[in-house]
């Protein structure tokens, strides 16, 4: 069995993230982080119907004591009743400050799992297990935690950084068809931020990948895990350069929001947004036109979608208004310079934001 170990260097917070497969049932890569011997399981019934049991045994193999805490599934559950709901059950299992939450489970799990370990009790410790291409190659790394709110995606949250993340690639023999898509966009995300090289790669094994070839899904977690690591090292809590891995997602969120949570997957509108970034760049004179088209056909090609839905474009911008990055009240979006290397640009112009979202 082959196991890539990657390290998020953040000091004396620093910690591994593993990919390989079967590792959901590795007792060593547990172990060293259940020193209480007490553990909370996060999931939803789709992924414990399919993984929880390995994960468990796993905890039980390393003399860990666990409860098992269901959420419902779906990007519309990440809001505070449900987490309101998660506190509720981790008092009744007694959980103190040193019971480690396990995180099991895609973005949704990792993110409202990893919020429910900041704040309850003012922290306590937890391990990411992602279980979907996107938490592999995205969400389940740096720390970023939180829940939904009616006006906007992430919008309460908090930085709380994994004791490890666990990343089982066998997990996505399992995935539909559509989630494993979704994830690819966050791989190509990857690429068009950073690294031309890993974008040229994508582009030529875009059919492996989506085939679910398990050397190109290894080699695109870990490169993509790579990048955003090196990311976080510099910028932990987004205060400049962590911005970058936004790419779309300005754009994204607001879909997300506009449209209802779970409508549109969160890869999908991330890439669309990425899309719309790369036509505005190339409006600007940033980006030579036949690089946007060259990101836009790699995204079709995954089977991604490539046009928004239809918006006013008053709605558009209040969205894109409460955006995190924002500052002094102008809509901060990140661009392309060119392929594989993205800057954050503070004040957008807003008549050429206007004429895009307008379809102009």
């Amino acid at each position: 069995m082959s196991v890539r170990a990657l390290t998020v260097g953040l000091g004396d917070r620093s910690y591994p993230i593993h990919i390989g497969r079967g590792l959901a049932g590795q007792q060593a890569l547990f172990a060293p982080h259940l020193e209480s011997g007490r553990a909370v399981v996060i999931t939803n019934e789709t992924v414990a119907k399919l993984h929880g049991d390995v994960v468990e045994r796993t905890l039980a193999a390393a003399g860990t004591r666990f409860s098992r805490i269901l959420i419902p599934d779906g990007e519309e559950h990440k809001r505070w009743e449900t987490l309101d709901g998660v506190f509720g059950e981790m008092l009744r299992a007694q959980a103190d400050r040193r019971t480690v939450v396990v995180a099991l489970g895609g973005g949704v799990v990792g993110d409202l799992a990893g919020f429910a370990a900041a704040t309850y009790q003012r922290g306590v410790p937890f391990i990411q297990v992602p279980t979907t291409l996107l938490a592999q190659v995205d969400s389940s790394v740096g720390g970023k935690t939180g829940i939904n709110h009616s006006l906007g995606k992430n919008m309460v949250g908090a930085f709380h950084q994994p004791l490890a993340v666990i990343a089982d690639t066998s997990t996505l023999d399992t995935l539909p068809d559509r989630e494993l898509v979704a994830g690819l966009a966050e791989v190509i995300k990857y690429g068009a931020i950073r690294d031309l090289e890993f974008f040229a790669w994508i582009e030529e094994n875009l059919d492996r990948l989506r085939d679910r070839d398990p050397a190109a899904l290894a080699h695109a977690i870990a490169r993509s895990c790579e990048i955003k690591a090196e990311i976080v090292a510099l910028d932990e809590r987004e205060a400049g350069p962590r911005a970058l891995l936004n790419l779309g997602h300005t754009f994204g969120h607001a879909i997300e929001t506009l449209e209802g949570y779970g409508t549109w997957l969160h890869g999908e509108a991330v890439a669309t947004g990425m899309v719309l970034a790369a036509r505005l760049s190339a409006r600007l004179g940033r980006l030579a036109h036949a690089d946007a088209i060259r990101l836009e056909t790699l995204i079709r090609r995954a089977g991604l979608p490539v046009e928004p839905p239809t918006l006013a474009v008053d709605a558009w911008l209040a969205a894109m208004g409460r955006d995190k990055k924002n500052e002094a009240g102008r809509i901060t979006l990140i661009l392309l310079d060119r392929l594989g290397a993205a800057a954050i640009e503070k004040n957008a112009p807003p008549r050429e934001l206007e004429a895009l979202l307008s379809g102009r």
